[in-house]
């Protein structure tokens, strides 16, 4: 948990909302898997900017953080172990 709050703290927060490159990188895992979690509705209210790019919230790493606790038998680089 403290290395999910370190990282947390380098994200470039934009008006209260993260980049997609900056999660990814947080949670160590691809825009694909990003955007399909958010397509499969497992990422709620996902923001755009004014380029239509995705902004994510606070409310959103939770949900993320939520998604990669569920997954079974892996662990990504903040030491968030899968329970299955």
């Amino acid at each position: 948990m403290a290395g999910y709050l370190r990282n947390l703290g380098m994200l470039h927060k934009n008006n209260g909302k993260y980049k997609t490159k900056d999660i990814c990188a947080l949670f160590d895992i691809s825009k694909a898997t990003l955007f399909r979690w958010e397509s499969e509705g497992r990422i709620s209210n996902v923001g755009r900017d004014w380029r239509n790019w995705r902004l994510y919230s606070d409310q959103n790493i939770k949900e993320i953080k939520k998604i990669i606790s569920r997954r079974s038998g892996h662990s990504n680089k903040q030491g968030f172990s899968k329970k299955g």
